[in-house]
């Protein structure tokens, strides 16, 4: 229903703003070590740097496994700007949470005003308000609702 779709420019644009690139591996606000735009996973540990080419593979990796994601979750037809919101929204938060949240219950529910709601309750890291992931959410929506 949604195979057609691959993250266009606004879609890469919003994932590369909010990530911003380090190439050296660093820890995030959760704690987690982290490299490149966002990248996590066994593959990062402490002290290893990378190339900004090297960042660009593995962002364009971690968006393809997050557009596989709201490929085969995701049961209602997207337009090109929501599925772009999600796909960012799902590489942000991960795979597994976007997999049990609400926000994917009321989309596939056909219920889209509530999903859009929904993009607004992941803004906090360890129960405290995150303004940067507030305003990410908040650029999601925009994007979804656009």
């Amino acid at each position: 229903m949604n195979e057609e779709f691959t993250v266009d420019i606004d879609g890469l644009s919003l994932t590369e703003s909010f990530e911003g690139c380090k190439l050296t591996a660093y820890r995030d606000l959760g704690g987690v070590l982290t490299i490149g735009y966002g990248h996590t996973g066994m593959d990062v540990y402490e002290g290893r740097t990378i190339t900004h080419d090297e960042a660009v593979d593995l962002l364009r990796e971690d968006m393809a496994v997050a557009e596989g994601c709201i490929k085969r979750y995701v049961k209602v037809p997207l337009t090109q700007h929501q599925f772009d919101a999600l796909v960012d929204f799902a590489f942000n938060v991960g795979i597994g949470n976007f997999k049990h949240s609400t926000l994917l219950a009321h989309l596939n529910s056909g219920y889209l005003s509530g999903a859009e709601a929904e993009f607004q309750k992941w803004d906090t890291v360890n129960g405290s308000v995150v303004a940067g992931l507030l305003r990410r959410r908040q650029a999601e929506t925009k994007l979804f609702d656009s």
